[in-house]
This record gives structure tokens, sequence and C-alpha cells, in this order.
């Protein structure tokens, strides 16, 4: 194989790919992104970080400090991309600020997901500490997925959504479609007021 071949077949893939993106990106952003409140009752789970850690799910959600919870893939290409880079962007934008809010992606493939592809994940995003990417049994991660009003019976498919809860608040606002990071930020600021 010359090397062009392999040059050759990545641009040829990309063409392939690039348009169904770009055809689901649009599907979901035709209209403004859809903002609810909403009550949610979240199971008590156990549930573990990128660091191998054992984390109880309820206290993250429940610290003193404003949350922010998306639901991801460490495989995915084609929202979760999109889902990390917002909150990468946000706490670039909050700078020292950024470990102030608790940012958590909640694993939606926990059997190929593991401690190592989730660190590598955030990496990758230039994660900073605050932001947690958890997984756990199938059976935990279904009833989080679940209780957050976020499962579909297929991980390529599913749902653009965040969630942000302030620390004085038991209503969660429920984000639904692809925001931009200003979009995101100006949330972030509502919630915290």
């Amino acid at each position: 194989m010359t090397a062009r071949g392999p040059f050759a077949f990545t641009i040829s893939l990309m063409l392939l790919v690039v348009p169904c993106l770009a055809k689901e990106v649009r599907a979901y952003t035709r209209n403004e992104y859809k903002r609810t409140v909403e009550n949610y009752q979240v199971p008590e789970v156990t549930l573990v970080n990128q660091d191998g850690r054992r984390v109880k799910l309820g206290m993250l959600l429940n610290s003193k400090k404003p949350v922010m919870v998306d639901f991801v893939f460490t495989t995915c290409t084609t929202i979760c991309p999109l889902l990390s880079a917002n909150f990468s962007d946000l706490q670039k934008k909050l700078g020292p600020e950024s470990g102030k809010v608790q940012l958590i992606s909640l694993s939606i493939d926990p059997e190929n997901d593991t401690p190592k592809a989730m660190k590598a994940y955030l990496q990758r995003y230039n994660a900073r500490p605050g932001w947690d990417f958890l997984t756990g049994s199938r059976e935990d991660i279904s009833r989080v997925i679940k209780a957050f009003e976020a499962y579909t019976p297929n991980k390529m498919s599913h749902l653009p959504l965040i969630l942000l809860k302030s620390p004085s608040d038991t209503q969660w606002i429920r984000i639904f479609g692809l925001v931009s990071s200003g979009e995101l930020m100006r949330e972030y600021q509502r919630v915290i007021k």
C-alpha cells in the first residue's frame, strides 16, 4: 500500500461521515433548544469515575455546587463530541471559577466505557478538576438514565441533553437540543443567580 492509500481512505471516510453528522446536527439545531423545568427522583447508586474510584451519585448531584449532567459515551462520533466540547468550553470560560461547578458525564455505554477509556476521553477535552465521567453496571446506569428521562434503546440515537441544577434548588433545568457554548454559559448563569 502506498503512503497515499491510508490518507485517501481517511479522506473518503470523512466525505461519507461528515454529511451524515451534518444532517444529524441540523436536525437538532433547526429550532432553538427546548428548556423545561423538571423534577427527578434519581436512584441512590454507586458508580465508578475516570480514576476508578467508587462515587455515590447522590453526593455528587447534591453537593454545594451547581451541577451539570450530560449523557455520552467514549466512542461516540455524533453528538457526544459536541456536548463534551461545550463542557470543555464552559470550564475554559469560567477559568479559576471552573471548580465551583460540578460537571458529570454519565456513560450510556457502560460495557465499553472503562475508567481508562473515560480518563483518555476527558484528557482529549482538556477536562479540569470538577468534571467527572461516571460508569457502572448496566442496571445502575439504566436506572439513572430512566430517572432523568434520557433513555433511548439505541446508544447511537441518544438525546442531545444537558441537565442543570442549583445547589439551592430541587428542580432541574432540562436543555434538549444542541446549544452553543455561549448559550450554555447563559443557562449556567441563570441557574446560579
